[in-house]
């Protein structure tokens, strides 16, 4: 049977987390090596140096692991999801969002605050290679504006500041985005980001 273990070094209870998912057991980072199982539900505090190793463990594991941090940081984001964590998010969320990050992280999506998405995944496109490492290939099926504005947004652009940069409407971005969603066969930004940087061979 599936656990919801909330995992921590230093902290008590969260009650926005139990008030979510009464069923949820505390428990350390020590004890969660022993106890993880494969497809638990683990809530994880980055309270201490090693969360990344632990993630890792966990999450090889088959854990389904979302990070809990109280002071986010689009770098500690990336290093989560690095790790194999589904989703990172601030630890004092309200109820209704974690309810919500336990539903697309149960199903295989990723989970991070919006206002750290774009950040998120410039940083991966970066640590992937950027533009320098590019394969043409995966570009020539765009035309040049839709290349133009799949490579913004790679770089963690919002859509406001790619048609600020490009010139164009918000309304345009969109739609360019749009195709190249269709043209690649990917679902969301993240998915663009792996596609580019060839890092799909996962992608579903």
């Amino acid at each position: 049977m599936m656990a919801t273990l909330f995992v921590s070094q230093r902290r008590g209870e969260i009650p926005r987390l139990l008030s979510a998912f009464p069923d949820a057991r505390r428990i350390t980072p020590s004890q969660a090596r022993v106890m993880a199982a494969h497809g638990d539900r683990i809530w994880l505090m980055a309270d201490h140096s090693d969360w990344p190793g632990l993630t890792r463990a966990l999450a090889e594991h088959g854990a389904v692991i979302v990070v809990m941090s109280l002071t986010p940081s689009e770098t500690e984001a990336l290093r989560a999801l690095q790790a194999g964590a589904r989703g990172y998010i601030h630890a004092l969320s309200p109820v209704e969002l974690l309810g919500q990050v336990a539903l697309v992280t149960g199903n295989q999506g990723i989970w991070v605050p919006a206002e750290l998405l774009g950040r998120v995944l410039g940083a991966a496109f970066n640590s992937l290679g950027g533009r320098e490492s590019l394969p043409p290939e995966n570009l020539s099926a765009l035309t040049e504006r839709e290349r133009a504005v799949a490579l913004a947004v790679a770089e963690g652009r919002s859509n406001k500041e790619v048609a600020r940069r490009l010139d164009i409407t918000e309304r345009t971005v969109k739609a360019h985005l749009g195709a190249v969603f269709r043209k690649l066969g990917v679902r969301d930004r993240m998915q663009l980001v792996l596609r580019l940087a060839k890092q799909d061979e996962h992608i579903v």
